[in-house]
């Protein structure tokens, strides 16, 4: 018999006997709660919002369903079903009591797989998404800090569905910290043969492409992780198949430029998927397709971006004379020029020319051009 997760402290991780709410709408035991502002402390402690008034207010409701639910559960010892509850929750329980005691040593307690079991209780088929929510929060915060094999749970076939469910019906939260636990994925050699799992899960794609629709804070998200699942040469013909290109291409079309776009990113993306025809298709039969790989040749200051951009645009320039006049048309020869001018790498400017020296085979097959 295990305690639902809202009916825990998320401070002592313990069963709620006083349950008091703040401000910011989280819930706390009081003891606990009293402890930490007493300690100085003047943020929520899950939200880390500060906190502009700390009164609290006793959750009568939250305190009333888990008496139910105690009721519910105590046809068998009576006041003995709570500390039952407790013995039987023995992940937690331990692990709390570890953290608690005096004996184990510091890198002992460091030891402890927290992030692994925050992703057993995510990925078991937790349907309280709002509990999901706080929890990838905490596993994503802890995840600089530990074994990424963890993340191997989800090749159980189980796991992994919930993974891909809670990209459907999660909460934009839930989306981002998703796909920040595809690019830990991506990064780590432990979990390569996920990865490519994951590379095959359309609806999973398609969820990610929704988010670059979406023009919100998610796009950056799945930005992020649709060029971790590109890493993988096995996954780029399903993520051109499935959008992912005309995606990306609305993203360049409309990112301003700043220290924060991730349009390199995207850029960068688009040229890995370019190894798939269907990418190149899709750019020379999209408005804005090689006018947008164009606009990132030159980027003012910084030059991010460039060197896949030209790759970009030899790979269709080469391959296309209709590929060379569209990029002509769209001003290619001019930030080709500047980037020659400016303080960028050789290695770039090496590829600009090598790139402007194929852009004149257009006049030698057709003098009528102006180049």
């Amino acid at each position: 018999m295990i305690i639902p997760p809202l009916f825990r402290c998320p401070i002592s991780l313990d069963l709620f006997e006083d349950p008091v709410t703040l401000s910011t709408g989280q819930t706390y035991e009081r003891s606990c709660i009293e402890k930490w502002l007493a300690q100085g402390s003047l943020t929520c402690p899950v939200t880390m919002q500060k906190l502009q008034d700390p009164s609290m207010v006793p959750n009568h409701t939250l305190r009333h369903l888990i008496g139910e639910w105690l009721h519910s559960n105590t046809q068998m010892d009576g006041d003995d079903s709570v500390e039952l509850t407790k013995k039987n929750d023995i992940s937690i329980a331990e692990m709390k009591h570890i953290i608690e005691s005096d004996e184990p040593t510091l890198e002992s307690k460091l030891q402890l797989d927290f992030f692994g079991l925050l992703l057993e209780l995510i990925f078991k088929g937790q349907e309280n998404l709002i509990f999901v929510e706080k929890a990838l929060f905490c596993a994503v915060k802890l995840m600089p800090f530990s074994d990424l094999g963890s993340l191997n749970l989800l090749k159980q076939d189980p796991k992994y569905e919930v993974f891909v469910v809670l990209f459907e019906k999660g909460s934009i939260l839930i989306k981002k910290s998703l796909c920040l636990l595809i690019e830990a994925i991506s990064s780590s050699l432990e979990t390569r043969e996920l990865i490519k799992k994951l590379g095959k899960a359309d609806k999973l794609i398609q969820e990610l492409i929704q988010l670059l629709q979406l023009k919100t804070e998610g796009v950056e998200a799945g930005i992020k992780a649709i060029f971790a699942l590109s890493l993988i040469e096995q996954n780029r013909e399903n993520l051109a198949k499935a959008g992912a290109v005309e995606g990306l291409i609305e993203y360049l079309s409309n990112a301003h430029i700043s220290k924060k776009s991730l349009a390199p990113m995207a850029m960068c993306t688009i040229e890995k998927l370019l190894s798939v025809e269907t990418t190149k298709n899709v750019i020379m039969n999209h408005a804005y397709g090689v006018k947008s790989i164009v606009k990132m040749v030159f980027r003012v200051s910084d030059h991010e971006g460039s060197e896949s951009a030209l790759n970009a645009l030899f790979i269709i320039c080469s391959e296309s004379k209709s590929g060379r006049e569209k990029a002509i048309m769209d001003g290619v020869l001019t930030q080709l020029l500047l980037l020659l001018q400016s303080q960028c790498n050789g290695r770039i400017k090496s590829k600009a020319r090598m790139l402007l020296k194929l852009l004149r085979l257009m006049w030698d097959e057709d003098p009528s051009k102006n180049l």
